[in-house]
């Protein structure tokens, strides 16, 4: 079942909803499961005086992220079930968008280690797309994530309710995905380097339907609704 998702602030740059909630400024900040890290290279823009390390899993994202260094900005091939540094380094954690794809059954360690890794009063900024809206319809024709969606969230609670962490705040907002066409969206979505979505052609043709629907002149966009939550390190 889809997420319920009230018409919600439409941001274009998710970075100015951080700046809006922590400081970033002189900041040492950790992101868990990077991807191509464009946040994290946007911050550092904005704040050449922080640091960020960011750790992703993926081996070819990870030495595509090597391959394009910038000051300020360290990586780490490990998984944020097991984050390699001591306790109370970092001011603030990001998990952007990677929550879910922790495998279930190790959400609350790497919820855990991201707590052991904070300092006192540090932050913990965990973004999540909400199961809802045209564009998950289109995305779960060939990768159905309402199962690891909510066991993120699930995740978050059981955190909260463990003593390590206090709620802070709590965003939901809308952002704009835009496609040139279905050959741009297949090659972002459907084949990531980090994922096999063993698409066959069933799965193809099905998320062609879904997304042509949706497809103009100039391309396809769509509006993918997100849920922040920020939680305090007691």
């Amino acid at each position: 079942m889809n997420e319920r998702h009230d018409p919600a602030v439409f941001v274009e740059d998710e970075l100015d909803v951080l700046a809006a909630l922590v400081p970033l400024a002189g900041q040492d900040i950790i992101e868990l499961g990077c991807g191509n890290a464009a946040l994290a290279r946007a911050l550092l823009r904005r704040h050449p005086e922080s640091h960020v390390t960011g750790l992703e899993v993926d081996t070819r994202q990870h030495a595509a992220n090597l391959a394009a260094p910038q000051a300020g900005l360290t990586f780490i091939a490990a998984g944020a079930q097991a984050i390699p540094f001591e306790d109370g380094r970092f001011d603030l954690a990001l998990m952007l968008k990677s929550l879910h794809h922790v495998p279930m059954a190790s959400m609350g360690a790497a919820l855990d280690e991201a707590a052991r890794v904070l300092r006192q009063g540090g932050f913990l900024y965990v973004s999540e797309p909400v199961y809802a809206g045209a564009f998950n319809d289109v995305i779960r024709t060939f990768n159905d994530e309402g199962i690891v969606r909510a066991a993120a969230q699930a995740a978050v609670d059981r955190a909260l309710a463990g003593g390590q962490w206090l709620a802070a705040a709590e965003r939901r907002f809308d952002m704009p995905v835009h496609f040139t066409d279905f050959a741009d969206f297949e090659r972002r979505m459907m084949r990531p380097t980090f994922a096999d979505h063993r698409i066959d052609d069933a799965k193809l043709a099905a998320a062609r339907a879904a997304f042509v629907a949706h497809c103009g002149p100039s391309g396809a966009d769509f509006m993918r609704p997100m849920h922040v939550r920020l939680l305090r390190r007691i």
